[in-house]
């Protein structure tokens, strides 16, 4: 009996070993898909559902929540360069589980089309966002359009070309400007230009000392991620390095550049800006900038923030968010009554 349950613990305890064990090789062999892993047990936390919509032989992936025609306009998010769909996972946290909303993965990245060169620059992605918006049925009621860095950018022109189609617009520390004050990531820019042969991006590394350099250039202050972690989210983007040195090049040339500045005087939708202070990829005076050109727009400084605002603020710019949205709301019924 004795050997009998000594046989059964051993059994038992085999049994628990083994995915314990199991667990800590994958983190150890494959940080990379615990990371996925990960991310996509926050997708099904927080009730999000991953779509696919294809049109005209081109495939965008988005997540969504919520259905279209409730209270408040539909919300569609565009995430920064070298990103996914995925960084907006702790600011969809603190939107109401009611609000409709589409993160897409913009032109190039994670599960939408890869194509080419001509998708890259801000036109070219402002119409494939278009094309998205189209083949999700986001056309047929206005909709609110959130993007931060790169997606600020596409987000800024997109307004300025598409303006029937929005009720509202909110850029979170836009590129595409003309910054009165350079930024840390700007000067070393121009040290790059000096040095051609100094080929290294400080949005794209390729080791694990250039993701933390990185983080700390994106990030007010940087999380410290245990070594495992950051190889996880190096692996992630390594072998995309290619295609974001291609995109990067084609939003530093003249036609997508100052995109977002050039086009402005366009935009006449609702305009809400959020800007961290301590931004060191894109500077906070560019907030000013884009206020004098659009003095109509509501801006907001948020203390104790770098350049990742929807990963560093993501209570505060999501609640900034939706009351910008009621006060849109609430004027839009007062016009109607005076004109009822």
């Amino acid at each position: 009996m004795e050997e009998s349950v000594t046989v059964t613990t051993v059994l038992v305890g085999t049994v628990l070993v083994l995915p314990v064990s199991a667990l800590f090789a994958s983190v150890w062999l494959w940080p990379g898909m615990i990371i996925r892993a990960y991310n996509w047990f926050l997708r099904l936390k927080l009730g999000l559902v991953v779509r696919y919509s294809y049109s005209g032989g081109y495939r965008f992936c988005y997540f969504s929540r919520g259905t279209p025609g409730g209270a408040m306009p539909s919300l569609l998010l565009l995430h920064g360069f070298s990103a996914s769909k995925d960084m907006w996972l702790p600011f969809v946290k603190y939107v109401p589980v009611e609000q409709h909303m589409l993160c897409v993965d913009m032109p190039g990245h994670e599960g939408t089309s890869r194509t080419g060169s001509e998708d890259y620059s801000i036109r070219g992605q402002v119409a494939r966002i278009h094309q998205f918006v189209q083949s999700v049925g986001l056309d047929k009621r206005p909709f609110h359009l959130v993007g931060t860095s790169m997606g600020g950018n596409v987000a800024g022109v997109y307004a300025a070309t598409y303006p029937a189609y929005l009720s509202g617009v909110t850029l979170m520390c836009p590129s595409g400007l003309v910054y009165p004050t350079d930024s840390e990531f700007i000067v070393r820019l121009r040290e790059l230009e000096k040095n051609p042969e100094e080929s290294s991006i400080p949005l794209i590394p390729s080791s694990a000392r250039e993701l933390e350099e990185m983080l700390r250039l994106c990030c007010h202050q940087p999380p410290k991620l245990p070594r495992q972690v950051l190889r996880g989210l190096l692996d992630n983007r390594i072998h995309h390095n290619r295609f974001y040195r291609e995109l990067f090049m084609e939003l530093v040339e003249e036609k997508s550049r100052h995109s977002l500045q050039e086009n402005l005087h366009l935009i006449t939708s609702p305009l809400q800006v959020l800007w961290g202070k301590q931004d060191q990829v894109l500077d906070v005076s560019g907030a000013s900038a884009l206020q004098a050109a659009v003095p109509r727009s509501q801006l907001f400084l948020l203390d104790d923030c770098g350049h990742t605002i929807a990963l560093e603020r993501p209570k505060k710019a999501a609640q900034l968010v939706m009351d910008f949205l009621s006060a849109q709301e609430v004027h839009n019924k007062d016009v109607k009554k005076k004109h009822s």
